[in-house]
C-alpha cells in the first residue's frame, strides 16, 4: 500500500491524455486518458471505426488496433486517405491493382501504429499482441483499439443474462489491461434496435448489453446526412468520470465526415437539443 505522497510516484502514465484531433470533445472534457477504458458505441455504418481510426492516425501515437470488423485492405485504405488526404477510392483501386508504390515511404512512417485483423481474437491472443509490441518497441502501445468489443472471443452466451455478464466480464478484463500496460483502451460496441437507424442521439441506456458501469467514458454517435453525400457525425459524452457527460446523449460535438479522403474535422460549435 502507499500514502498519497508515494502515490505521485506510483501512478506512471495512467491519467495522462493522449492527444486528440476531437477540440469539440475536448470542450466537453471528454479525452482519452491512459490507464483507462472507453467505448463508442453506434448504430452498424454509422461511423465508430471511423472515429477510431482518425485517433489513431491523426494522433500518431503508438497504437494497437484490433480491427475484426474490417478488412486490412479497408483499413489500409482509409488509413491512407487520412494521411495524405488523397481520394480513398482511388487508393483502393490502386492497392488492388498493385499499384502502391507512391503510398510506401509516407506508411513507413508509421511504424509504431500496428493492426490485428483476426476476425474473433481471444484475450490470449490479445495478450500476445500487446507483449509482442512492447517486446519490439520497449513500450505498450498507448492506445488500443477494440474493434468490436463482441468480436471477442469469450465464450459463447445461450441467453439475454449471459450475454450482458459476458460484456461486462469483457469490459471488466479491458479495463484491467489499460491499467496494467497504461494504454488507453478503447472498445467499439453496438447500439439496441431502437437506435439502429444512426439517426437519433444515443443515450447510455441504449448501449446493448447495457455495459456502462466499468468504462471511464462512453461516447455515443449518430449521424446527420444532407443528401448530397455530405455526413455530420454527432458524437455525444453519455458518460464520462472526469468531466461533462449527459446521459441523454442530446449534447455532441458536431464533425463533419468527409466521405472522400475519411477525415473528420470539427464543426466549431458543439450543439445541444
Amino acid at each position: 500500500m502507499y500514502s498519497l505522497s508515494q502515490s505521485v510516484r506510483m501512478k506512471g502514465a495512467a491519467g495522462e491524455p493522449i492527444p486528440s484531433p476531437f477540440k469539440g470533445l475536448a470542450k466537453l472534457d471528454a479525452e482519452f486518458r491512459r490507464g483507462e477504458l472507453s467505448v463508442v458505441a453506434a448504430a452498424g455504418g454509422t461511423g465508430k471505426s471511423v472515429v477510431a481510426l482518425n485517433l489513431a492516425i491523426q494522433s500518431n501515437v503508438p497504437t494497437l488496433y484490433f480491427s475484426a470488423d474490417s478488412t486490412a485492405a479497408t483499413q489500409l485504405s482509409r488509413a491512407t486517405a487520412i494521411i495524405t488526404g488523397d481520394d480513398v477510392k482511388g487508393i483502393k483501386r490502386k492497392l488492388h491493382a498493385g499499384e502502391f508504390e507512391e503510398y510506401s515511404d509516407v506508411l513507413a512512417q508509421r511504424w509504431w501504429q500496428r493492426f490485428s485483423y483476426s476476425a474473433r481474437p481471444t484475450p490470449a491472443e490479445i495478450e500476445l499482441h500487446l507483449e509482442t509490441y512492447r517486446e519490439i518497441f520497449n513500450i505498450y502501445p498507448h492506445l488500443v483499439v477494440i474493434d468490436n468489443i463482441t468480436n471477442i472471443e469469450a465464450g459463447g452466451a445461450s441467453n439475454a443474462d449471459e450475454f450482458t455478464f459476458s460484456l461486462e466480464g469483457l469490459c471488466d478484463y479491458l479495463n484491467e489491461l489499460a491499467r496494467e500496460t497504461h494504454a488507453h483502451v478503447m472498445a467499439m460496441h453496438h447500439v439496441v434496435g431502437e437506435y439502429a437507424d444512426g439517426l437519433k442521439p444515443v443515450p447510455q441506456s441504449g448501449l446493448r448489453g447495457k455495459i456502462s458501469r466499468v468504462p471511464s467514458l462512453i461516447l455515443t454517435i449518430h449521424k446527420e446526412i444532407d443528401g448530397m453525400d455530405g455526413r455530420t457525425l454527432n458524437i455525444s459524452p453519455v458518460k464520462n468520470r472526469d468531466g461533462f457527460e449527459d446521459s441523454s446523449g442530446e449534447t455532441f460535438a458536431s464533425y463533419d465526415f468527409n466521405t472522400r479522403n475519411v477525415r473528420l474535422a470539427d464543426v466549431e460549435m458543439v450543439d445541444t437539443f
